[in-house]
């Protein structure tokens, strides 16, 4: 069994980004970048399952700038075999990733396709919904658990009701959530192997892929701050205040 993950390079998550001056996007520069926290769960829960000797091979794909190849890097040193870098220094929207890998998919011939549920830059939540419809292949999203047997894999999925389990046919996608798995740490060791394992580079056009963006970015700004909070003396000051808001009854 062969699986594919693919997987983002976003400002790390311990950074607060920064709005560019003229309103145009998010200021990248000389910010602290690293894979996308969901993705990491994706290479992690894909390489749990080689180790279980259910899968035989794992594919990282990334799809972006060139400095991607580190992320790339840090999958591999987690354990995954090879990966695959889509190049291009344009902002790819959802739609144009999930064709990507769409043709990615028809190249390797996977029988699961692991990928994180969302971005924490664009919180998208569309490309494994967007694969599994171009493919038409089954999908689990928001995976808290996954189970392989045989030619099905079987998906718990994290539902606002509570838990629902799945059973997807292989091929399948499944989008992992955060209760899935805790991403190893990658040993130095691992690291260094990481830097002979095969990296191949392509371009969307080597695809056939049109990656044109379909949407526009009118202005994009900051959340407005909070204002300070007011403090009570006792229960009686709290209550007339909820009162005079109307909030208490």
């Amino acid at each position: 069994m062969k699986i594919i993950v693919p997987v983002k390079r976003v400002i790390d998550y311990n950074v607060k980004p920064r709005v560019k001056p003229d309103g145009t996007g998010v200021d990248l520069s000389n910010v602290k970048m690293s894979m996308n926290p969901f993705d990491e769960i994706a290479v992690e829960e894909a390489i749990r399952l080689k180790e279980k000797g259910v899968a035989t091979e794992v594919v990282v794909v990334s799809i972006g700038v060139a400095k991607a190849q580190e992320t790339l890097r840090t999958a591999l040193a987690m354990g995954a075999d090879r990966g695959i870098l889509v190049q291009t220094d344009d902002e790819v929207e959802p739609l144009g990733v999930a064709k990507l890998l769409a043709k990615i998919a028809g190249e390797e011939g996977p029988s699961l396709v692991i990928l994180g549920k969302q971005a924490i830059d664009d919180d998208s939540n569309q490309t494994g919904q967007m694969l599994g419809a171009l493919l038409g292949w089954p999908q689990g999203t928001f995976a808290s658990k996954v189970e392989v047997s045989g030619d099905t894999v079987d998906v718990t999925r994290e539902v606002d009701g509570g838990l629902e389990t799945v059973k997807l046919t292989i091929p399948a996608i499944v989008t992992t959530d955060l209760r899935l798995n805790e991403p190893r740490y990658a040993s130095l060791p691992n690291i260094m192997k990481a830097k002979s394992k095969p990296l191949a580079t392509k371009t969307p056009a080597d695809y056939g892929v049109d990656i044109a963006p379909r949407l526009e970015t009118l202005t994009v700004s900051e959340p407005p701050k909070r204002s300070a909070g007011i403090k009570v003396a006792d229960v009686d000051e709290l209550v007339a205040k909820l009162k005079a808001l109307g909030v208490a009854a």
